[in-house]
């Protein structure tokens, strides 16, 4: 059994960014969308350092003590590489965020963790119909 307590900021981002692609994945499948360059623009919306950092934004101020303290985990986990073309700040805050899922999806608690994801489908969803 693994010990959630143990995992590093890095180690939580690792697996809360695969939970969010895919749960982003399946929403975006669910809503009608087929074509596969609309599949993966829209996908890059919600799954970006960008969209990461804007999420964390709005509802950084609604998060538990606990559950800010484990996205401070992942921003402040040492970066080891990065894609030249993203801002270190939301880089680093898009780690934090996946930390963040990572921690609630290993330590089971669906129900926050889906408050979180619905949150943060409005969140990017708002800020597209802004643009």
């Amino acid at each position: 059994m693994m010990d959630v307590a143990l995992l590093n900021g890095a180690n939580l981002a690792f697996i809360g960014d695969a939970y969010y692609e895919l749960y982003i994945r399946r929403y975006i499948l669910s809503s009608g969308i087929t074509n596969q360059r609309t599949l993966h623009k829209t996908c890059v919306d919600y799954v970006s350092a960008k969209g990461h950092s804007a999420i964390m934004h709005q509802i950084y101020d609604s998060l538990t003590e606990k559950e800010q303290n484990i996205f401070k985990r992942g921003r402040n986990a040492k970066v080891r590489s990065r894609r030249k073309n993203v801002n270190l700040g939301e880089y680093l805050e898009s780690s934090g965020f996946e930390a963040l899922i990572g921690y609630l999806y290993l330590t089971e608690q669906k129900e926050r963790l889906d408050q979180l994801l619905a949150q943060a489908i409005l969140i990017i969803k708002e800020s597209n119909n802004a643009k």
